[in-house]
């Protein structure tokens, strides 16, 4: 039993027992490799090696038991690696040289959800327009070869001691000052790599919700919730940290708060780990997705770079960086991309490493040294139910033909003064704005004029 509309655009994702069930994970091991023999990526007649993780939502145990069960019937091979973050099962993928993987998680969504991150070799994503409508189309057909030979099922131990090792080699861990760092994993899988990594720089770490657990019991583990960072804000107070780190329930986006509890905007972030991977690579291309954050740009370029825009979607935006050979990027909701030698894909430890040396070296509170990159006003992202997302869009096209116009994601619109996207929900009618401008009152009477336009 499953629904279509599981199949999404970045993955495979609904409310487990309703939309979805054991057999869906089952039928989807015998099709990932039919699939995967049929790819240009694949191994043709030789026997695959697959990669299997998850996170530790109460229906994963269930749901990796089938999965795993259909790959083996398929004739593949299985290294089982269990409980691991989505990162962590990256690394998996692309450091040992396995054919490819499938991750069950949910992501951020609450606990009654879950769902699948289906990925090639060197964890290559496989989205909407690059597979996951063939799995799909296999899955509903459900009429599978069976080979001679059923498949062999092992263990790949310490995958997260590597990935440590291998962050950790990326970063001066000297430049790290004892910092006092709070870290809320909201009972997710972020705090396998956070506990590991800490123990090994000389940051100070102040666990919160480390404890696995798929119920969720603190909060809601998705941190671009602001209401979800209330617990997180309190303690950053209550112990007068340094910092403050967010982790989304299955570790792969990072959001970062401030000495005095406040949300870094995500755009600081994204231009500041800019400006620091550009001086390991000088020149190259930065990506961040096509939602306001202009001081991404600006950093980019301040340092050299050559700024990118992409799509939203961690599929998407992985697919662009192997295509147009792009360095690095920031998504709007927390995901840093790093395009390496083993694979392009979350590398969280890294930029973690990262931001600590960057604030230990500044000499100043996290808060004073943000102070000079505030200077555009954000509205944040505002969803509005429409009849018809693409007759609203054409309508504002019209309406702000005068400005500078990109259509790669949704419609982008560029004044010198204000500047703003609108693009359509995958899965629901409605339109998502995001504005930025030059000052408060701009940025909120451009907002509520655009918004008048889509609700009317």
């Amino acid at each position: 039993m499953f629904k279509p509309e599981i199949f999404k655009a970045y993955d495979i994702r609904g409310i487990y027992g309703r939309d979805f069930d054991d057999d869906l994970a089952y039928r989807l091991g015998q099709a990932y490799v039919e699939f995967r023999r049929q790819d240009p990526d694949g191994r043709g007649s030789k026997k695959l090696r697959i990669v299997v993780g998850c996170d530790m939502r109460l229906s994963s145990g269930n749901l990796k038991s089938s999965l795993i069960e259909g790959l083996l019937k398929a004739g593949a091979d299985v290294i089982d690696i269990d409980l691991v973050s989505t990162p962590t099962f990256y690394f998996a993928v692309a450091n040992y040289g396995y054919d490819g993987g499938l991750m069950i998680s949910a992501s951020h969504n609450p606990k009654e959800w879950n769902g699948f991150k289906v990925v090639r070799a060197k964890a290559r994503p496989i989205s909407g327009d690059t597979g996951l409508q063939d799995l799909l189309k296999l899955v509903t057909a459900n009429k599978f070869s069976s080979p001679s030979e059923a498949g062999q099922l092992s263990r790949q131990e310490n995958v997260l001691e590597e990935e440590i090792k291998y962050a950790l080699k990326q970063a001066n861990v000297a430049n790290i000052k004892p910092l006092r760092v709070v870290v809320d994993t909201a009972n997710g899988m972020g705090s396998l790599y956070a506990e590991r990594l800490f123990n090994l720089i000389p940051a100070e770490l102040l666990p919160l919700n480390f404890e696995l657990d798929g119920s969720f019991p603190a909060h809601e583990a998705d941190p671009l919730k602001e209401e979800n960072n209330r617990q997180l804000q309190a303690e950053i107070i209550k112990t007068k940290a340094d910092l403050g780190i967010a982790i989304d329930g299955d570790g792969d986006r990072v959001f970062l708060l401030d000495n005095q509890g406040e949300t870094i905007n995500q755009a600081i972030i994204r231009g500041l780990l800019a400006k620091i991977f550009l001086k390991d690579k000088p020149s190259a291309k930065i990506g961040y997705d096509i939602r306001p954050g202009k001081i991404t740009e600006d950093l980019i370029k301040e340092n050299g770079g050559q700024a990118v825009k992409t799509r939203v979607g961690h599929a998407l935006i992985k697919e662009q960086m192997l295509k147009e050979d792009i360095y690095f990027a920031g998504e709007s909701s927390g995901h840093f991309y790093l395009n390496l030698e083993i694979g392009c894909f979350e590398m969280p430890s890294i930029m973690i490493l990262k931001m600590l040396a960057e604030f230990s070296q500044s000499g100043q509170t996290v808060h004073d040294y943000l102070k000079p990159f505030h200077k555009y006003f954000l509205s944040g992202e505002i969803n509005s139910e429409v009849k018809d997302k693409e007759v609203v869009i054409k309508k504002l096209g019209e309406k702000y033909k005068d400005g500078q116009i990109n259509k790669l994601d949704g419609l982008s619109v560029s004044f010198p003064d204000f500047w703003f996207n609108v693009r359509g929900s995958n899965t629901e009618n409605k339109l998502r704005l995001n504005l930025e401008a030059t000052s408060q009152e701009l940025m909120k009477q451009k907002t509520d004029e655009i918004l008048k336009l889509i609700r009317e």
